[in-house]
């Protein structure tokens, strides 16, 4: 009983030490934000806390703008990444044509190969599409996702195919069938992949940066990217991470 009891202290204090080194960053982020600008970094705000740091940045640049953008362009590519995620898994783990396995297979490359190999052909084809500098051209490339389908495809797969029959007896369309049977029984995978999905495109910076070339389609990363380069930023550790902390509140608040 005191060898298991001892471990479970070590555990407890190894947890507590893993937990604080992964915080510290985030503290160390906080308190330089709330500290008066230098050109260092601190954990704790030597002269007191102060917010003036968070409203210079946000009157500096457009940061509500980016904000905007930023939600509409999560909100929108995970809207329709659940739409045509759904339609493919359900075609991929519940119906029967030929092909069926290579076009899976053609699917799950997509989450082999990274993102930032496809960045030279996607960006030809949003060129060729007349999208640069435009919401749609950053989303488009994302409508897909192998991840997605893969994940929705594998909880459609252990639903029992008696209960889809029994409500096409009952003159369910493909549609309802989907929408009261299937996709319930796979919230868990929709929820993970929800937070992957949001997660990403909240993020991601190098694809949008490509992309767009004016304030009024950029992105948060981008926003801040530039932001810590310009002069505003006044060469001040506070001023820069006072945007960083602006940009992640909502996903330490998630």
């Amino acid at each position: 009983m005191r060898e298991k009891n001892l471990k479970g202290k070590l555990i407890t204090i190894f947890s507590i030490v893993l937990g604080f080194l992964w915080l510290a960053p985030l503290i160390w982020l906080v308190g330089t934000a709330l500290s008066e600008p230098s050109i260092k970094m601190s954990f704790l705000p030597k002269t007191g806390f102060t917010l003036d740091n968070i409203k210079y940045v946000w009157n500096a640049i457009p940061f509500g703008k980016y904000y905007l953008n930023t939600i509409f362009l999560v909100v929108c590519t995970f809207a329709v990444q659940f739409v045509t995620s759904t339609m493919a898994a359900y075609a991929l783990g519940v119906m029967n044509f030929k092909g069926q396995a290579i076009v899976f297979a053609i699917i799950f490359m997509q989450i082999i190969i990274p993102n930032d190999v496809l960045i030279t052909p996607n960006f030809m084809m949003i060129a060729d599409l007349g999208l640069n500098d435009t919401k749609l051209g950053i989303m488009l490339p994302f409508f897909g996702s192998g991840l997605a389908i893969f994940l929705i495809r594998q909880y459609f797969k252990t639903i029992p195919k008696a209960l889809a029959e029994a409500a096409r007896l009952d003159g369910a369309t493909t549609w309802q069938t989907i929408w009261r049977i299937y996709m319930p029984c796979a919230k868990p995978a929709y929820l993970s992949f929800a937070v992957i999905s949001v997660s990403y495109h909240w993020n991601n910076y190098l694809w949008p940066l490509i992309v767009t070339n004016s304030p009024e389609n950029r992105t948060l990363t981008v926003g801040l990217a530039i932001f810590a380069k310009s002069k505003e930023a006044n060469m001040q550790w506070a001023n820069v991470c006072a945007a960083t902390l602006i940009i992640i509140l909502p996903r330490i608040i998630k």
